[in-house]
């Protein structure tokens, strides 16, 4: 059955958990990298509602402060996802784009490094919001092409504009992990959603 099996407090006490079985697969899906993109953790909650002993590992909420907030980054004002210790990591203007004071400066950022320095991951899933898009980093243009069929959205390698510090950079590109930025419609019903999304799951945890 599914358990925490890691977790952390936030600057505002909020919780951020890793969930999991005994008997799990390396593959990690995270929801709410950015508080006002709160689809992935419903969508996690509901799968795991009738999937309790899923093989998957999940983090349905990275950025809780954000998402009670409703803003993109988390309570320092940090977009998580420009946050980890990349090469190309650079320290910007104050904007909700903003990296941080240094890499790896975010309680969030540091749990999640923690996690993927734990655990492995073959494979790693995110949930965004809002380009109607699969976009990938690292060697993992076969399985983005596969979700996009399962979801009929177009697969980009790039995302169109940069991303200095991105976890997809972190992962995907300077460690090889295959890495899926799965950007939902954020014009499509959530409930709308449900079914596609969760078929990208059953996929991860039953045909890789």
């Amino acid at each position: 059955m599914m358990r925490v099996l890691k977790t952390v407090k936030t600057k505002l006490n909020n919780k951020i958990e890793l969930l999991g079985n005994e008997d799990f697969k390396n593959i990690l899906v995270i929801g709410v990298f950015h508080g006002d993109e709160p689809q992935g953790k419903f969508l996690i909650e509901e799968y795991l509602k009738n999937n309790l002993t899923s093989k998957l590992l999940f983090i349905p909420c990275l950025n809780p402060d954000g998402m009670k907030s409703g803003t993109r980054t988390n309570s320092n004002g940090v977009d998580l996802n420009r946050n980890f210790p990349t090469e190309n990591w650079e320290l910007t203007e104050k904007n909700e784009f903003f990296g941080g004071i240094e890499p790896a400066s975010e309680i969030e950022t540091r749990f999640l490094i923690d996690v993927i320095e734990e655990y492995n991951p073959e494979l790693i899933l995110t949930l965004h919001a809002p380009f109607k898009v699969v976009n990938y980093d690292g060697p993992a243009k076969d399985i983005a092409e596969k979700f996009g069929k399962i979801i009929s959205y177009p697969v980009e390698a790039s995302i169109g504009y940069p991303t200095p510090g991105s976890f997809g950079t972190y992962c995907g590109v300077e460690r090889n992990i295959p890495t899926i930025t799965l950007e939902l419609d954020e014009k499509c019903p959530i409930q709308d959603l449900i079914e596609p999304v969760h078929k990208i799951f059953d996929y991860l945890c039953n045909d890789l």
